[in-house]
């Protein structure tokens, strides 16, 4: 004999005899990503089916997309080293290092990425060569270095970047570094790590993701402040796109292009470090 067992009708019922109902999942896509694929068809439409003058400029544009990811990618690595360091320095106990991090931050800040650009592309070669005539009789090897020294664009661009962004991704490091609970510093240094040991192995691999979106805000800035170096001889995409108006007198179509095509960097690069962010916080949780 089969017996059934009958099932209370309210069984699995909550208060009032409604069912509660599931709590609903995040959705994990990121919706921007569509922005970023109804650019791309845009670009195609105008590049393949349009053609004419689109398909020209984006292939005369090409060269300049390169220079501008590698001196972007070339950037920002530097930078990150110069902002650990520079960070490093300001929340040192020794009152030297934390001096002088904190006189670099304050100068630098106060004067902006364009001028710096054109200071260290016109004037850092003529204060070297200044230098050099004065240690000609010293030192004639250092001294006839420094009166030849000529600095490449590309060169100037990595350095005037790196100097400039070094000192807000010195703030960054600093403020992430301090946002780690003191406690885990001195419980490093309980089990015998010196500073620099717990540093490496217990504060920053915290900080790292405190800093993480600031981190990833500045290198989509400097991504878009890469255009600055067009006024040195860089040929980056901004001056891909002033050399194609040079010859064909054709402003609006050339530079509509430029800008769908930093859209493109930027929607990309932000999606991608979006989410590295929504990984990390999840392995944190």
């Amino acid at each position: 004999m089969t017996v059934q067992s009958q099932m209370d009708p309210t069984q699995g019922l909550g208060a009032g005899g409604f069912t509660p109902k599931a709590p609903r999942r995040p959705s994990t896509f990121d919706r921007w990503w569509l922005l970023f694929g109804a650019v791309i068809l845009l670009v195609a439409f105008l590049v393949f089916v349009v053609r004419k003058p689109y398909h020209e400029i984006f292939l005369f544009l090409l060269d300049g997309v390169g220079i501008t990811l590698k001196l972007t990618l070339v950037s920002f690595a530097f930078i990150l080293i110069v902002g650990m360091i520079g960070g490093l320095g300001r929340v040192s106990n020794a009152r030297g290092p934390a001096w002088l991090a904190s006189l670099y931050v304050e100068i630098v800040r106060g004067i902006p990425v364009l001028v710096w650009l054109l200071w260290i592309w016109f004037a850092l070669p003529q204060l070297l060569q200044m230098l050099g005539k004065g240690l000609v009789g010293w030192a004639p090897t250092v001294g006839q270095f420094l009166v030849n020294f000529k600095l490449q664009p590309f060169v100037a661009a990595v350095v005037g970047f790196t100097f400039a962004y070094g000192a807000y991704m010195t703030e960054i490091f600093r403020a992430g570094i301090q946002s780690i609970p003191k406690g885990q510093m001195e419980a490093a240094r309980s089990l015998g790590m010196n500073y620099l040991q717990a540093m490496r192995y217990i504060v920053l691999p915290q900080a790292i993701r405190v800093i993480l979106p600031p981190v990833s805000n500045e290198f989509v800035t400097l991504l878009k402040d890469s255009s600055l170096v067009s006024i040195l001889a860089v040929s980056d995409l901004t001056r891909r796109g002033r050399e194609y108006v040079a010859t064909s007198f054709d402003s609006f179509n050339t530079f509509t292009m430029v800008a769908l095509i930093y859209l493109i960097l930027t929607l990309f690069f932000t999606r991608v470090t979006t989410a590295v962010e929504k990984r990390m916080s999840v392995e944190k949780r």
